[in-house]
Order: C-alpha cells, then sequence, then structure tokens
C-alpha cells in the first residue's frame, strides 16, 4: 500500500509577532524563533528519519525555520514560492489589535461559506485554496511513499488541513490550532489523507525567555 508522509508545519516565532505579516513582509525569526527551528530540527531527526526533502515557502521566516531542518538530514531546502503567506493588503504590519475586526469578519464569512469572501488587498479562501492546494497535491505525487517536511505559513496550513483532510472543511477553519514551530503528521495512501496529530508542538529543551 502507498504511505507518503507530510509534515507540514507552520515558520518558528518571527521577529514581531504582534503585528500581522502578510506576503507583504518579508519578517525574519526572533531568536526564540531561531531556537525553536534547532528543536524541531532534532526532534525530526528522531521522529522522521527517513525524511527525504523539505520544502519551504520563499519568505524569509519560513526559510530561516527550514535551513536547520534540511542540514540534519544533509540537505538544502527547496524553495516553493506559491505557499507565501496570504496577501493582505493594508492589514500588514498593522499591530494585532488594530487589524484584528477586519481579519476576524473575513475568518467568520469563510466559515459561514462564503470563501470569495475578502477586504481590499486581501486574498479570499478560493484565492489561496487555488494557489497552494495544487503544489502539495504535485509534490506528494512526486514524493510517493517518502518523507517530505513543508514549511509554511498559518492561513496557508489551514487551508490545505480543510482542503485535504476529510473531517475538516472550510466551516472548521477555526477549529484546528497553528501554533508557531507545529508540525502537521499527515499520511496519503493513494487515495485518502489523514492526520496522525495536528498542532504537534515540540517540547521546548529549553525556555523562552521572559522579556
Amino acid at each position: 500500500m502507498d504511505q507518503s508522509r507530510l509534515l507540514l508545519m507552520r515558520h518558528a516565532e518571527t521577529s514581531a509577532p504582534e503585528f500581522f505579516h502578510g506576503a507583504e513582509s518579508d519578517i525574519g525569526l526572533s531568536d526564540w524563533g531561531y531556537t525553536q527551528a534547532r528543536q524541531v530540527a532534532q526532534f525530526l531527526r528522531t521522529q522522521a528519519p527517513s525524511t527525504q526533502a523539505v520544502y519551504s515557502s520563499g519568505m524569509r521566516r519560513a526559510i530561516e525555520t527550514a535551513r536547520p531542518i534540511a542540514e540534519i538530514f544533509s540537505l538544502a531546502p527547496q524553495m516553493l514560492e506559491p505557499l507565501h503567506e496570504r496577501k493582505i493588503g493594508p492589514l500588514s504590519g498593522l499591530p494585532r489589535d488594530k487589524g484584528w475586526a477586519v481579519y476576524s469578519e473575513v475568518k467568520a464569512r469563510w466559515i459561514a461559506g462564503d470563501l470569495d469572501a475578502t477586504h481590499p488587498g486581501g486574498e479570499s479562501y478560493d484565492d489561496m485554496r487555488r494557489r497552494v492546494v495544487p503544489v502539495i497535491e504535485e509534490l506528494v505525487a512526486r514524493h510517493r511513499n517518502q518523507t517530505v517536511v513543508v514549511v509554511a505559513h498559518g492561513v496557508v496550513v489551514r487551508i490545505i488541513l480543510c482542503s485535504l483532510l476529510p473531517d475538516l472543511s472550510p466551516a472548521r477553519f477555526d477549529s484546528v490550532a497553528i501554533d508557531f514551530a507545529s508540525i502537521n503528521d499527515l499520511r496519503f495512501d493513494g487515495d485518502r489523507w489523514r492526520a496522525d496529530r495536528l498542532n504537534w508542538v515540540v517540547s521546548p529543551s529549553e525556555s523562552k525567555p521572559v522579556a
């Protein structure tokens, strides 16, 4: 039986997590984010020792997360440009408390079934689904019966999960948390997807410094 394994991740913590960062903001990781990325790399060395490839969106925060993971397997991260974060227009760079109402309204409309809903300058759910899901399907077909790691972004990861997993849908967009540096352990048997773990967060070997 076919058994492909996709370890779909969100990037580690950014250097300004209190702000919105869409595709328009190519921000890097915080010091803690670099630590998270290294911890995940060590974790995957034992949990996914047969990893054959590591992919990343082309954005800095994803690349910086993917790099130590790839290095642990003596690989180089490969870029998948279509997996960039959602375009959010004027929300990018705003403090989260100032832009949250706009974003929450759009999410509520997606959950209610209006998948073309967006705000000025932003991508809709369907815009993103058309952009990211075919990339993942092609990738898994290329790596049949292999284990691959893909590092992407919060909204991207949610849309992939809601599109591939039979137990999820746009109506459950908010039902799964997607924390920084979390792993979603997915399996594909050639016909059907399943999730072994969602939002799998590595227990830190060291604590985040208190500001």
